[in-house]
């Protein structure tokens, strides 16, 4: 099968200089949800129309196959003259062996099972096309039937009054006889209110080849709706952020309300999850059995085990967390850390770079970053570990069982031994030996006859 995808257009009403299937839908952009959605059919040709935007449309493309390792073809349509004549741009890479479907890159939410349906349909000698009734279809293309076989397709400009109350629409989605297809376009004529050339007038044609042009229809009409407006975008967004909740519900994880998730990558989830309100999650999140999520946390690329509490307002980007760990309120893990079994890290403490061992804790206003922290370490409020010299990272080493005092400062390079404690304040530069106390601090001075300062009337 041959997979054509147009995403030339402007975009003008989404008021933006981003082309329009470049905007985001859950978090990738919309031309990418339908790439996906065809690769999943194993296209053998995959080949994307673009106009508008330069070399945007074709660079995401080719990041694309980087990634995948897919081959995606990419032809430009300069001027943009309708949708036929973005197809005829296409002609010379398609097989005349297999069919054709045509997708838009605008129109993000086409599930594969119905593009399946719509091939199943077409098989290799029928013209499908996937329609939906609408209680509103203005502006759309009519399905025009007579003795319930679809004949042509007509435009809303150039419908007359009786082909306008017609609520069957054209999706626009079509799969084609590939050898009759070119055949069809070459024939093509812009004879139309808009001076464009149709792919839907390709209808008639097969009509008077006496090809079969049949349908097919989507699971629900939202398969089909394009975006063309923020508006719309918006809408769309929701859509999808309700599909994907009713299926997080389904399998058993509990979202404390479902309009207000987002998940713009791939969110598992294990049994007995839970998942307050407002949470975002990037890229691949994994929580295990038992996790709860507290509200407005942000989760990018994270790994989170069994049992674990995340408390409000939280953010954790590649990061790996232990089982029965608790996180937060306020909590921040940058990309690189790693937590072992049962860590607290509290409120207003970031760790980034490190290794935290099981039953250690950071309670409350700290930074660790590019450490490697031993089991049952305390690291008291306001504990900085001092990584960067203004132009290298250095490592610091805290070893079991140590208890780093309230306000202390490692400035790295610099090992913490096994049992040892520092004094609340201190300022450590060398190694603190195991088992004993480090402290570094000032002699505490009273000043005998001083007074503060008042202020002086002008």
């Amino acid at each position: 099968m041959n997979v054509v995808i147009l995403a030339a257009g402007m975009g003008k009403r989404m008021q933006s200089a981003l082309p329009k299937v470049l905007h985001p839908l859950a978090g990738k952009p919309l031309l990418r949800h339908v790439i996906d959605t065809a690769r999943s059919l194993s296209p053998s040709k995959l080949c994307v129309i673009y106009g508008h935007g330069g070399a945007a449309v074709p660079e995401m493309v080719g990041q694309l196959a980087n990634e995948t390792g897919v081959a995606i073809d990419t032809a430009l349509q300069q001027p943009q003259l309708g949708t036929g004549h973005a197809v005829m741009q296409a002609v010379p890479e398609l097989d005349e062996s297999v069919p054709t479907l045509v997708l838009y890159g605008d129109v993000p939410l086409t599930t594969s099972a119905s593009l399946g349906r719509l091939v199943e349909a077409a098989s290799t000698d029928k013209l499908a096309i996937l329609t939906v009734e609408q209680a509103n279809p203005f502006g759309l293309g009519r399905i025009v039937r007579e003795n319930g076989n679809i004949v042509r397709i007509v435009e809303e400009k150039d419908a007359s009054e009786a082909e306008r109350a017609i609520r069957e629409i054209n999706s626009g989605i079509m799969c084609i006889p590939t050898a009759h297809l070119k055949k069809w376009l070459a024939a093509l004529s812009n004879n139309n209110a808009q001076g464009e050339y149709y792919l839907t007038d390709i209808v008639a044609q097969a009509v008077a080849d006496g090809v079969p042009v049949v349908s097919a229809s989507p699971s629900a009409e939202w398969e089909v709706a394009g975006v063309n407006s923020k508006v719309q975008l918006a809408e769309l967004e929701r859509r999808h952020q309700l599909n994907i909740a009713n299926a997080l519900l389904e399998k058993g994880v509990t979202l404390m309300d479902p309009a207000r998730i987002d998940v713009r990558g791939e969110l598992i989830c294990g049994r007995d999850v839970v998942i307050d309100v407002g949470c975002v999650f990037e890229g691949r999140v994994e929580l295990a059995d038992g996790v709860t999520v507290g509200p407005h946390c942000v989760l990018v690329n994270a790994k989170v085990g069994a049992g674990v509490q995340i408390k409000p307002f939280c953010h954790i980007e590649d990061a790996v967390v232990g089982d029965k760990s608790q996180i937060g309120p306020y909590a921040r893990l940058r990309p690189g850390t790693e937590l072992g079994e049962d860590v607290h890290v509290g409120n207003f403490v970031e760790i980034k770079n490190s290794q935290v061992a099981a039953h250690s804790k950071a309670n409350h206003l700290a930074y660790v970053g590019d450490a490697t922290v031993g089991s049952r370490v305390n690291i008291g409020a306001g504990t900085i570990t001092c990584n960067y010299d203004g132009a290298n990272k250095f490592r610091t080493v805290i070893e079991d069982d140590a208890f780093i005092g309230s306000d202390s400062q490692l400035v790295a390079p610099v090992t913490v031994g096994k049992g040892a404690t520092l004094g609340a304040g201190t300022t450590l530069t060398k190694d603190a030996p195991a088992g004993k106390l480090t402290i570094s601090r000032p002699k505490q001075m009273t000043i005998e006859g001083w007074s503060r300062p008042v202020k002086t009337k002008k």
